[in-house]
C-alpha cells in the first residue's frame, strides 16, 4: 500500500486494518535480520520465539524500528499526531524442524481482539506486525475479519484447542466470528500490517519449512490512560512517546537515553 495518509485513514476506519505497507528498504531489512540473528544465537530459538519482550528499551536498533519514519507515517495517519509506543514483542513461528512443537502441538493464535487484554481506556490501540520474513498461508499468515472493529468487545473464553500462543489462552467462540468474511494479509519481509485493537484476527500454525518472524508493536494516542481492571491486568514499563507531544502525561515517557524523537 502506498503511503497516502488520507487513503490510509479512510481504509483503516472502514475495514479496521491496513496491510502490505512498505517500511524497510533492502539495506535496513538486512541489518535488522542480522541483529535479530544475533539474539537467536545468544538466547536460542525456543526462547526467541516469544520472549523478546520490550527489548526496544535495551537495543537501539529495535527502538529505531519502532520509530521508523515510514512506520510512524502510517500510525499517525490512523491514530493522530501524538502517539505513544505502548509495548513490543518479537514473535517467531519456527518450523518444527528448528523448534520442536511442545507436546507435538503446532502453535497458533486463536481468534481474538487485542484490546481485550490491555488495561487502558481513552483511545484505540493500533497493532503492528513488521515482517522479518515473507509471510503467506503456508507459514501462518495473519487472518482478519474486515469491519469487525465496529462490533465492540466480543465474548472471549478459554481456548478449546491446545497450542494457542495467546498468554491468556483465550479465544472468541466460533459462532461470533464471521469466518466466511476473513481475508489473509500476506507480507513481504520489510512490510507491515496494522490493525485496530477491536479487529478480530487469528493465525494458523506454521506448517512450512520456513520461519515466520515479525516485530509486534502496539501504539496508542496520548489521550489513552491506564485503568485498574482485573480482567485486563497490565503494567506499562516500556512506554515511549514516539510522535508529537503529550499534554496528558497519563503514561510515563520511559524513552531510553539513546532515543531521539524525530517525528
Amino acid at each position: 500500500m502506498k503511503t497516502d495518509t488520507n487513503l490510509m485513514k479512510d481504509v483503516y476506519d472502514a475495514n479496521g486494518f491496513l496491510t502490505a505497507v512498505d517500511v524497510l528498504d533492502e539495506k535496513e531489512l538486512h541489518l535488522a535480520q542480522k541483529e535479530h540473528m544475533k539474539l537467536e544465537e545468544k538466547f536460542g530459538k525456543e526462547y526467541t520465539q516469544y520472549n523478546l519482550h520490550n527489548i526496544h528499551m535495551q537495543y537501539e536498533w529495535v527502538m529505531n524500528l519502532a520509530a521508523h519514519p515510514n512506520l510512524l507515517k502510517a500510525i499517525t495517519a490512523v491514530l493522530g499526531p501524538n502517539v505513544i509506543l505502548l509495548d513490543s514483542r518479537f514473535i517467531c513461528k519456527y518450523p518444527s524442524s528448528e523448534v520442536p512443537h511442545k507436546d507435538n502441538t503446532p502453535p497458533y493464535v486463536a481468534w481474538h481482539q487485542d484490546i481485550k487484554y490491555w488495561g487502558f481506556e481513552g483511545g484505540p490501540v493500533a497493532s503492528v506486525w513488521l515482517a522479518f520474513d515473507d509471510v503467506d498461508a503456508e507459514n501462518g499468515v495473519l487472518q482478519i475479519i474486515p469491519e469487525s472493529h465496529k462490533q465492540g468487545i466480543l465474548e472471549h473464553r478459554i481456548a478449546e484447542i491446545p497450542g494457542n500462543m495467546l498468554t491468556a489462552n483465550q479465544e472468541i467462540p466460533e459462532h461470533l466470528v464471521n469466518v466466511e468474511d476473513l481475508v489473509e494479509c500476506p507480507l513481504k519481509a520489510g512490510q507491515m500490517s496494522v490493525h485496530d485493537g477491536l479487529t478480530v484476527h487469528a493465525s494458523e500454525p506454521n506448517m512450512s519449512d520456513r520461519r515466520r518472524c515479525g516485530f509486534v508493536i502496539r501504539y496508542v494516542p496520548t489521550t489513552a490512560y491506564p485503568v485498574e481492571d482485573p480482567e485486563r491486568p497490565r503494567t506499562f514499563p516500556a512506554t515511549v512517546l514516539v510522535a508529537g507531544t503529550d499534554e496528558y502525561n497519563h503514561f510515563k515517557d520511559n524513552a531510553p537515553n539513546f532515543f531521539t524523537k524525530k517525528f
